[in-house]
This record gives structure tokens, sequence and C-alpha cells, in this order.
């Protein structure tokens, strides 16, 4: 499959706490990347809801979406994403209603329907087993709270109701894939930490979607890992980060994003580097030459419309620098 033409390129912000920082540390240079983003170009910076990651700090996913919009001018900011099944849809639409009405035009709900979290948490955020069953009624719930109101309407959502909030549905399997396309909703896939089904996903949701009053034709987005340095060796030096983070959550116990290390093989077994390899095999670390044939090969792989990076890199200097290199690689591909 032909890569898209001009791909748009975004940012995916874990929010990550590196070790010897603090969460208000891992906030602040969260807006500053976000400048960073919207000075280079980057046309959307979401945040992810997770729960109990003590390397993560956008669990009040909303607050911080309102708090980057409001610290930036023209970057669209949104959730990647909000795991529907943790809340009730009207206060999602309450919550996206009042952010896109303090800023117009520049608010995404990007929409998942795990628990971002453990099981233990999951039951203290008052999620029942059976709230993943209901995932697409929610969304379709969600979507008419954004309708203008019927009259007679008792229940309505203010703010929210006439909101202009473009819906996104994230997956890292097919059900998502397959609900975006039957919705007629741009779909984006998590092959930053989920890669295996990748194109059973997104083939599904191209041969099956449907047009709807949100989107004309299917719209894809591929989220991948991205560690980019002056040179190959930099750049895998600092991407051992993000592979002690996940050994780390792997292992049960995880943590801080930890400063890189030199040689990962000492601190991992040969199978854990096995399943590292199998987990960032579209991950684009190394120079800017490198990662600019790693995404050419995933766009010519998946054809996708945009490209959104994350990158977890322990030195919030190293981290903007990944993305003016990223920037430097997006101008030579469009």
């Amino acid at each position: 499959m032909s890569k898209a033409p001009s791909p748009v390129f975004s940012v995916l912000d874990l929010a990550p706490v590196p070790m010897g920082s603090s969460v208000g540390d891992a906030l602040r240079n969260s807006l500053d990347l976000a400048r960073n983003a919207e000075r280079l170009g980057f046309h959307r910076y979401w945040l992810a809801e997770h729960h109990n990651m003590p390397g993560i700090a956008s669990a009040a996913t909303a607050v911080l979406i309102g708090h980057i919009a409001a610290g930036t001018e023209t970057i669209r900011v949104g959730s990647g994403g909000i795991m529907l099944p943790n809340h009730a849809p009207l206060m999602v639409a309450e919550a996206f209603g009042t952010l896109a009405a303090l800023h117009p035009g520049r608010i995404d709900l990007g929409l998942g329907r795990a628990p971002g979290t453990d099981q233990a948490t999951m039951r203290a955020l008052r999620r029942y087993m059976g709230a993943v069953d209901s995932f697409a009624q929610d969304v379709v719930e969600l979507q008419t709270w954004f309708k203008p109101a019927q009259p007679g309407q008792s229940v309505r959502a203010i703010p929210g109701e006439g909101q202009d909030v473009p819906l996104w549905l994230l997956g890292s399997s097919t059900y998502s894939a397959q609900l975006a396309a039957a919705l007629g909703l741009p779909f984006a896939f998590a092959a930053h930490f989920a890669p295996d089904q990748l194109m059973d996903a997104v083939t599904l949701y191209r041969r099956h979607f449907k047009p709807s009053d949100a989107l004309a034709s299917p719209y894809v987005m591929v989220c991948i890992g991205v560690c980019a340095a002056e040179t190959d060796a930099e750049a895998k030096r600092l991407s051992s980060s993000t592979q002690q983070q996940f050994l780390a959550l792997r292992r049960g116990h995880p943590g801080l994003l930890p400063p890189p290390v030199d040689d990962i093989t000492q601190i991992a077994s040969p199978a854990e580097l096995a399943g590292l390899d199998h987990t960032f095999r579209y991950s684009a670390i190394g120079s800017p030459e490198t990662v600019k044939r790693k995404i050419e090969a995933v766009l010519e792989l998946t054809g996708a419309d945009e490209v959104m990076a994350a990158s977890q890199i322990h030195d919030h200097g190293a981290r903007v620098r990944s993305y003016e290199l990223l920037a430097e690689v997006r101008a030579q591909l469009i």
C-alpha cells in the first residue's frame, strides 16, 4: 500500500515522571513540550488516561488538557485517550464541552475502552467488570450529548450540547477499528505498545467504513514510539529509559521513568529483550536518517493519514530535541 501523500504529524505525551523529579516537574515539562510542538508545527497534542502509574502524571486527563490548551495558542489538544468505561458519558460530554467552550476548534476527544490500569484500581475507579461490554452504546450516547437538545429533553449536557468536539476511537485490536468504521469516526491505533494487530485493524477499518456526518472517508492515525538523536548510538541509549520502564511494568513493579543505561542487555534476560524488540518493532529510534527510513516504512505499510509520536525520554531537553529532529524528518517526507 502506498503511503499517504502528505501525512500529518502529531504528539502523544504520557506526561512522564522521570526519576529525580516530581509530578509538578512532569506537568511543567508537558506544557513546555506542547509549546515546542506548536512552534515546530505539529498538528495535535494528545494526553493519555492512566491510573496508578507512578511514572505517568496524566491521570486527570481533562484537567491537564485544559492546562495545555490554556498555555498554547493554535495546536489542537486532546485525549489519547479517555477510557470511556471509567466515566459516565454525560460527565465526559460536560468536561469536554467545557474545554471546547474555552478553546473553540482546538479540542479532540479520543476514546478507549481499556481500563488504563490494573484490576484493583479499576474497582477504586468504581468501574465494574462488564463496563467494557457497553462501550459501543456509551460512544453513541456520548455522541447524543454533543448534539443540540431536543424539545422536551429533560437531561442536557451543559456545557456540551452543540459543541464541535471531534470524537476518535482508539484501539490496540480490531474491536475499536470495526466500531469506528460502523460509526464513521476516525481511528487511531496504538502501535507504540501493542503492534500485533495493526494491519488487521487498519484493513478492517477501511474495508467496513461507513461515511457519517463526522467523516466522509476513512482516516487512520498510527501512533509509534520515536526517539531521535544526533546519532544512532545516542538514540539507542536514550530509548533504554522506555525499555526499562516497560520491563518494570511487565515485572509487576511500575515506577518512575529511569535514566538511560549504556547496555540494556545487562539488566534484561534474552527472553525479555526479544519481547522488547517485538513490542517496539514499529518504533523509530536513531539518527534523523534512521528515523526517516523507519517512518517511511510504517507509512508504506499502513498508508496512514497521520503519524503520532510518543517519546519517553528521561531528560526533558533530549525529549524536546527528539521532536525537533522529527520535525526535520517530517519536512523531508511531506
